[in-house]
């Protein structure tokens, strides 16, 4: 006989996702004219402290005329953001993404609306008075608060609110870099905690605005240029793709231990934590006097290592003061992104190797981007993202295939050496522990029937209850309404029948759960093998 077919679906998205995905083109708007002004306030900002003028035109801290004057900007910009958290909120402290994972996980997605206003002008004050950081954490930060209270206003569920949350931050790096895809793989494998086509769809939504929008107000990507190298297809590139992958999870990993060394260095200070970003840019201004060019965001030195002209000079200046500077000025909390100093560093360790390889110009420009992705996929553990994200800022598709093993070889160094990244590090510190991996849960793949109790006579007779779960049912299903009702037994109905079949309790569910388990841990030859059930 013919058996009928089951009404579960393989996605639970509803006519909600509708909704959502209108508000996002709203968000990936407002997103990308937040991601514009910071960048203009990040210029407005070098203007001002190091060429003493009034203009949002792009300009290197290393071409300021102040001479050894240099050494006082970091350390003003430092004291300011410090008298801004102090006085503010202290939520404008460290990287930004590590902050909106937790607003995601431990806050309901609520973000407080000072934050959209006093993060980025945080961020533009010490990224402009000196501070070697990125520019891309605070806009997801301030992107995500958007969406946030965006939220707030309507009446959503919390799982609604951190989709809204996690599109603006989305749309803010999208703007930010023009990398509308990694945006989407970002929010996938570091803020969303699922791959559902309820949040996936409005997120993608409003990276995609954002993307549009830049053409406009920032031009069209890729932001970096790469030179064409012929044969970067060849297996040779690839392993030794994946040789330098490995070497940049080592490095990824050192350069997080020393971040956070520094961050226990500042704990021990007698002072309060205000002071600490002004004596973080101390080190930033002495750096500075040395190595100029370690000044600000760096996205100069990014294009000329990728250009692959780049002089030992600046590689080792990078590697060296670049390195030391970003890791003593973040570990003193000041509001600053990481994604910029390490592809920067990642890329100044690829294009070492093709100095020491003596390889050509468009060579050593390869493995800066096989550098560069390799650090972000090992320091972030977001390989996919990495590899997207270096492919949309180059448009270097013959990249491809040499940086998908250096990304994977990078990814897999890390997460063996690393319990944690250089972002959810920040969370552990805070007594919080968050699991990055992400699979089915496993009552999804068991069935009711598999696993109840049946009673001796087959409970035909039964009336049906208030609370009942159907036979062909999933038991995450059934788990969800004895946790949502209070129940630790819950009558089964068979679906044809309408009556009831059978019972499950908590030790049924326990059951099923346990098949998971032995998946992983049962070890089998089964060539020539047969099943006990089945033996002669």
């Amino acid at each position: 006989m013919r058996s009928e077919p089951s009404i579960l679906r393989d996605f639970t998205v509803d006519k909600r996702v509708w909704l959502l995905s209108g508000v996002s083109i709203g968000i990936g708007i407002c997103a990308t004219l937040l991601a514009v002004l910071l960048i203009r306030c990040i210029a407005l900002s070098t203007n001002l402290f190091y060429y003493h003028r009034v203009s949002t035109a792009a300009v290197s801290p290393a071409g300021s005329p102040l001479g050894h004057w240099m050494v006082v900007v970091p350390v003003l910009g430092g004291l300011l953001v410090g008298l801004m958290a102090r006085f503010g909120s202290d939520k404008i402290r460290g990287h930004g993404i590590p902050e909106a994972i937790e607003a995601i996980l431990l806050r309901r997605a609520k973000v407080d609306p000072k934050i959209a206003i006093l993060k980025p002008v945080s961020a533009a004050i010490a990224i402009g008075s000196g501070g070697p950081f990125g520019a891309e954490g605070p806009i997801i930060m301030t992107g995500g608060a958007v969406g946030s209270l965006i939220a707030q206003w309507m009446h959503v569920t919390d799982a609604e609110r951190t989709t809204l949350l996690v599109a603006g931050a989305a749309a803010g790096m999208s703007a930010t870099f023009a990398t509308p895809v990694a945006a989407i793989l970002l929010a996938v494998e570091l803020l969303l905690f699922e791959w559902r086509p309820r949040s996936i769809v409005p997120v993608a939504i409003a990276s995609a605005t954002a993307g549009l929008l830049r053409v406009y107000w920032l031009g069209a990507g890729p932001l970096f240029q790469v030179p064409v190298l012929v044969g970067a297809h060849h297996a040779s590139f690839a392993i030794g793709a994946a040789i330098l992958g490995a070497l940049l999870g080592l490095v990824a990993a050192g350069m997080s231990r020393m971040m956070y060394a520094f961050e226990d260095l500042f704990e021990h200070l007698h002072l309060h934590w205000m002071w600490w970003p002004a004596i973080g840019g101390i080190a930033i201004g002495v750096g500075g006097l040395f190595f100029p060019r370690g000044l600000g965001v760096g996205y100069d030195n990014i294009a000329e290592l990728l250009r692959g002209n780049a002089p030992l000079g600046l590689i080792v200046g990078i590697l060296l003061a670049k390195s030391l500077m970003w890791a003593s000025s973040l570990g003193s909390g000041t509001s600053g992104g990481v994604l910029a100093p390490l592809l920067m560093i990642g890329g100044a360790v690829g294009a070492l190797a093709g100095h020491l390889a003596h390889a050509p110009a468009e060579a050593q420009a390869f493995w800066a981007l096989i550098g560069m992705g390799s650090m972000l996929a090992g320091s972030l553990g977001v390989p996919l993202t990495a590899i997207l994200f270096s492919l949309e800022v180059t448009h270097c598709l013959p990249a491809l295939l040499p940086l998908t093993m250096a990304c994977i070889a990078s990814y897999l160094v890390t997460s063996l050496i690393m319990p944690r990244s250089i972002l959810t590090e920040k969370l552990s510190r805070r007594g919080y522990h968050l699991t990055r991996e992400y699979g089915v849960d496993p009552l999804e793949l068991v069935l009711v029937r598999d696993v109840m109790s049946v009673p001796p006579d087959g409970g035909s007779r039964q009336p049906l209850p208030s609370f009942y779960a159907y036979d062909d049912e999933t038991t995450r299903g059934a788990a969800e309404i004895m946790a949502t009702e209070g129940l630790e037994t819950l009558l089964v109905v068979d679906r044809r029948t309408n009556q009831v079949c059978g019972e499950l309790s908590l030790k049924n569910l326990l059951h099923g759960r346990g098949r998971s388990k032995g998946r992983e841990s049962e070890r089998l030859r089964l060539f020539g093998y047969v099943p006990p059930e089945q033996g002669i």
